[in-house]
């Protein structure tokens, strides 16, 4: 354990010299906390041979694909490793292991767990009792650091970690309360934030270690919580070599001459569908817009009935979400992905740097994005795709119709995406962020 634990610390240092934008979250003190680490393994007096994380999550952890990827480089890393999440549903047992990671599942109702419901009616009794609950769970469990996955876990963790005196790790998968307009919130959600408010601001920068998902959210998180050690960590997918192919094509029975442009992952009011459906007036003929994913049954129905309103039912295509582990492989059916997201909806969609950006340069499609700062600096500077003049419906249709219509562009594009994934945007590298990290805590506390 001990040489599995100094041989990822030392391909972190290794990758340290590597151009990248990253570069500028690095510590400049990896040689000193690698050293300080494989001595102080060296001489750990206690009886076992690992350093214990304690990961808590209020969802699923097997379908959340970036606690999913973080536990498992973690426990390959040499870690043992642990999650206590949410089960809205009687799983067959209340503890599992899956591929060597232990899975505690708390049971709560599904009115806990469900996201459309968090914040209604309730939400402060249901938000306190979720509380209570994770917090005595963490507190019985033995481990060296606490790792909070997303705001939600957080308070629980915070607790328990100050309580026992343990490091904790606050992963926040977005900007901290900056995810809504004002104009979107409940009551109960607006009490709650006004809560939580002064609460972060005690919290995030006591934590050992802060992981955010953008340059950009990683400089906002430094100007609200001064002090904090925030670290730059993107959600990107593991490299793959993915076959182009006609799954999409073949689902929705339409022949290898149309054209389509995809937007897949949560079909919820922050992403621009809306839009895309008017959009797709303006398209020409033997184009297609494919939405494909997941989403509340009323935002489902909403769309489904803006489609027909608008008369685009043979432009705009629902489809449901596959199974993560295929989910490139029907990504590469496109022709190009969209990110058409309102940057001015809230301060977090400005800032974002999503996953699906990164999924649909691993399968080689071009992108057409809105101006989310992030976004639009990968997009430029690795000549992936375009960003649309303005979020204008005719503009939108404009832009898809330019970009499917031009194949030399498309085909330039696609062999860009495909060398940006294999030498800049791939797990494999941006988890040595998260190697790095734990090694400055470790180090940092004297572990």
């Amino acid at each position: 354990m001990k040489k599995e634990l100094h041989s990822s610390l030392t391909a972190v240092e290794d990758n340290v010299s590597v151009a990248s934008p990253i570069k500028v979250f690095l510590s400049p003190s990896l040689s000193e906390a690698r050293t300080s680490f494989v001595s102080k393994m060296g001489k750990d007096s206690r009886c076992r041979s690992e350093y214990s994380i304690c990961m808590h999550v209020l969802g699923a952890f097997h379908s959340d694909v970036r606690a999913k990827r973080a536990a498992s480089a973690l426990q390959e890393a040499g870690y043992e490793v642990s999650v206590i999440d949410i089960a809205s549903q009687h799983p067959p047992q209340n503890e599992e292991d899956s591929d060597g990671i232990s899975v505690e599942h708390m049971q709560m109702p599904s009115s806990f767990t469900a996201t459309a419901t968090r914040f209604k009616q309730g939400a402060m009794i249901r938000a306190a009792w979720m509380f209570i609950r994770s917090t005595l769970r963490l507190l019985q469990t033995r481990t060296d650091i606490y790792h909070a996955l997303d705001l939600s876990a957080l308070p629980a963790c915070y607790v328990a970690a100050r309580l026992r005196r343990k490091p904790l790790i606050f992963e926040s998968y977005e900007l901290p309360l900056h995810t809504l307009p004002l104009s979107e919130m409940s009551r109960s959600r607006r009490w709650l934030q006004a809560l939580l408010t002064p609460l972060l601001k005690h919290m995030i920068p006591r934590c050992a270690g802060v992981i955010a998902v953008s340059p950009l959210i990683v400089q906002q998180m430094r100007k609200y919580y001064p002090g904090s050690n925030i670290w730059l960590l993107r959600n990107i997918p593991p490299y793959q070599v993915i076959a182009k192919n006609n799954l999409l094509r073949q689902r929705l029975g339409l022949g290898l001459h149309v054209r389509l442009a995809l937007y897949q992952g949560a079909l919820q009011t922050d992403r621009g569908l809306e839009r895309l459906i008017s959009a797709a007036a303006f398209l020409e003929q033997d184009s297609v817009i494919v939405l494909m994913g997941k989403g509340p049954d009323e935002t489902v129905s909403r769309l489904e009935a803006l489609i027909d309103r608008t008369g685009v039912t043979d432009r705009v295509k629902i489809l449901p979400a596959v199974p993560y582990e295929q989910l490139l492989d029907w990504t590469a059916s496109a022709d190009i992905g969209l990110l058409i997201y309102s940057p001015d909806y809230s301060l977090n969609v400005q800032m974002c740097l999503p996953n699906k950006l990164f999924e649909f340069l691993m399968a080689g499609l071009p992108v057409l994005a809105s101006q989310l700062d992030a976004v639009t600096e990968v997009v430029k500077t690795h000549d992936v795709g375009h960003i649309v003049p303005s979020l204008a419906p005719k503009d939108i249709g404009a832009a898809i119709n330019a970009m499917v219509s031009d194949r030399d562009a498309l085909s330039q594009m696609h062999s860009n995406a495909l060398d940006a994934a294999q030498h800049e945007f791939y797990w494999e590298r941006e988890r040595e962020q998260l190697f790095h990290m734990y090694a400055d805590v470790l180090a940092r506390y004297k572990m």
